[in-house]
């Protein structure tokens, strides 16, 4: 037999070795991680919870905010109304009505008359509309000394002052429990004098309810004698609201709104937080205090708390969210005595099946450990062990012969195989950085001038490709070209290569773009065997005039960028290397300063996607509008938006064919 009994080389079990290094290691990690939790996840939690509250205090912020400005809206649009039916006085009232009724956040209105002004009426006049607790709204009137509007401070100053404002809070003259606020706005007669005041009333009282709804927390809550009522700061997470004065304006407690100072409650209780607080907040400041940040507790009515605040806009009030500092402290020991239970008990659970589970799962391995260790030597040949069990164990005892039989040859292939590429993608590489060296690759090109702007890319479909553009200037003119070689790959490139080159040898003595056209078609021609051939466009743009003549040898008709997106006009003439002697025809075009022309290969409308259609003419030029409207047509950005789109196109599938882009903007600026 191959194995022979002997003495265990090793006295230890491996499963039970693996077992209690396991149980050490969540042992280790679970300490690691209570310590963690305690320090980071308080951390983590405090911050999140500071996130929420500042959410959730900006929400409730704007809440009121849009509240007063209802009000506000539903005061200035009413006004006018009045206005124009301060003659028909009877008629009053309805309109208060219809205010109240088209404002649910209203909780009654009137318009309070100079002495007099409707003689027939008595002294005081001020129709009135209110909203009862059953949501019906009911009609009065105000004509008697016992509401004596007249000397009231917000009369007299609206009048004064002849401009619209909010009020200081009162109680209503008929409810002393109702605490209010109103919006102030002064009626005028058709010849301009200030007759009355429109007053819309906002109940504080509501306020206070529609702040507390879904945030007023309580460890009572959930007891069915608990009353709103005896409301207790001690229990409660809540909003209050007050002026800059520092009167409550707002708070779930109703008998502090209007009777209630902050400052004089945080003075009472010698709090110079509280009061650093409260300036923050009458300063119209936006901030958050708590124990974390600052060192030093907050304490509000005894209790230990973490405030947010910050203003509301258009008025001088601010807005606080108050939390006691325990509910947060309950809530962290609640999820840390939870994930400390979680974690006794999985270890114990994975002590108990993992010891059980590894035991049984080694016992055969041990079988091939040794051969297995032979193989990974590089000894392809070592004798396996038998198995008997007909299972997983067995089919990796077969699995591993067959691997030794297969490591053999493939390693000897591999070998062989791995040279060869080697020395291609070697010779690949090098005709790639070749061939990218001949191209432009420094952008902008020409840094120190300002009449033209030009950026180009080349993205081969293999290691190298058949695509090509370049570009000088000579004499103040731009001379450039674009072309697309027939195939890909070392052919295309090699040719690619001979077309740049007499481009530039040519246009350095030729000026007219159809004279450089004709003369590459007959060198090209000129032993071209292989009957490849070259779609091109070559142009010359007067950098002083902006004045472009151009040729075109069977190339995509460039787009030109400017005030609106178009194709530039190009004869059909053929692509070079086809036919010698070909007549190819100039064309010639005026450009509008920042007018961009975008030249682009096949490669990018011809462009599959997975399922093999094309990204298409129609998708290229919605692509230059979207950026022309944008701003966004300089060249470097045209030709990032274009590839990025190309790009999302195709996705996974395979680049077919080599891509070009070239873009020249000309400016129109001389150049200093």
């Amino acid at each position: 037999m191959f194995f022979k009994k002997s003495p265990k080389p090793y006295p230890r079990s491996f499963a039970r070795r693996l077992t209690w290094r396991i149980m050490l290691t969540f042992l280790v990690l679970m300490g690691l991680a209570s310590y963690i939790f305690y320090k980071v996840g308080k951390e983590s939690f405090l911050i999140a919870s500071e996130n929420i509250c500042s959410e959730y205090l900006e929400s409730h912020t704007e809440s009121v905010r849009r509240i007063l400005s209802d009000i506000y809206v539903a005061s200035v649009n009413t006004a006018p109304v009045i206005e124009e039916h301060l003659n028909q006085p009877d008629q009053l009232q309805d309109i208060m009505e219809r205010m109240v009724e088209l404002n649910p956040y209203l909780r009654s209105c009137g318009i309070s008359f100079i002495e007099n002004y409707y003689p027939q009426k008595g002294r005081w006049y001020c129709p009135y509309a209110v909203r009862n607790e059953d949501g019906s709204i009911e009609k009065r009137t105000i004509a008697d000394a016992k509401h004596d509007y007249l000397k009231q401070e917000w009369f007299t100053q609206t009048l004064a002052q002849d401009s619209a404002q909010w009020s200081k809070p009162f109680f209503d003259d008929g409810n002393q429990e109702m605490p209010l606020v109103s919006y102030l706005i002064p009626i005028h007669d058709k010849q301009g004098r200030t007759v009355a005041v429109l007053g819309a009333d906002l109940s504080l009282k509501w306020l206070s309810e529609k702040l507390c709804e879904g945030v007023l927390i309580s460890y009572n809550s959930f007891n069915e004698d608990n009353d709103d009522d005896d409301f207790n700061d001690k229990e409660h997470i809540y909003f209050f609201i007050i002026d800059k004065e520092g009167n409550y304006i707002a708070h779930p407690d109703h008998k502090r709104v209007i009777k209630a100072n902050y400052f004089a409650e945080a003075r009472a209780a010698s709090d110079s937080i509280a009061e650093y607080v409260g300036r923050q907040m009458t300063d119209r400041v936006q901030g958050q205090y708590n124990k974390e940040d600052n060192g030093n507790n907050l304490v509000i009515n005894g209790q230990n708390s973490f405030i947010y605040y910050m203003p509301i806009k258009h008025i001088d009030w601010s807005i606080a969210f108050v939390i006691p500092t325990f509910m947060i402290q309950v809530i962290l020991g609640i999820i840390g005595v939870v994930l400390m239970f979680l974690i006794t008990l999985g270890l114990m659970i994975i002590f108990i099946v993992g010891h059980i589970v590894i035991k049984r799962s080694t016992l055969p391995i041990k079988l091939l450990s040794w051969a297995a260790g032979e193989i990974a030597k590089g000894q392809f040949n070592t004798p396996l062990p038998r198995v008997d069990s007909h299972d997983e164990i067995h089919l990796l005892r077969d699995s591993f012969e067959r691997m030794q039989h297969s490591l053999t040859q493939y390693i000897a292939e591999l070998q062989e195989t791995t040279a060869q590429k080697s020395a291609i993608e070697s010779e690949l590489k090098i005709a790639h950085d070749i061939q990218m060296a001949m191209l432009p690759k420094t952008f902008p090109p020409y840094p120190e001038r300002n009449d033209v702007d030009i950026y180009g890319m080349v993205t081969p479909a293999k290691g190298v490709g058949g695509d090509l553009f370049d570009f000088f200037i000579r004499d103040q003119q731009l001379f450039f070209c674009i072309g697309d070689v027939s195939g890909k790959g070392i052919p295309a490139a090699l040719f690619m290569a001979v077309t740049r080159s007499l481009f530039r040898n040519i246009a350095n003595h030729v000026t007219e773009p159809d004279h450089i056209v004709s003369t590459l078609n007959n060198a090209l021609i000129d032993g071209n065997e292989t009957n490849m051939f070259v779609t091109v466009f070559v142009g010359v743009l007067n950098l002083n005039t902006g004045h472009l003549q151009y040729c075109n040898g069977g190339h995509n008709a460039p787009l030109l960028v400017g005030r609106d997106v178009g194709a530039l006009s190009c004869e059909p003439n053929l692509p070079i290397g086809v036919l010698a002697d070909f007549k190819y025809k100039l064309q010639e075009v005026n450009l509008d300063q920042y007018t961009t022309i975008f030249l682009y290969t096949d490669g990018l409308n011809e462009a599959e996607d997975c399922n093999h259609k094309l990204f298409g003419d129609n998708r290229v030029w919605n692509i230059a509008r979207q950026a022309l409207a944008d701003g966004a047509h300089q060249p470097e950005q045209l030709i990032n938006r274009m590839n990025q789109a190309i790009h999302t196109y195709v996705g996974t599938a395979e680049q077919s064919d080599d891509l070009t882009m070239l873009a020249i903007q000309y400016t129109g600026t001389s150049n200093s």
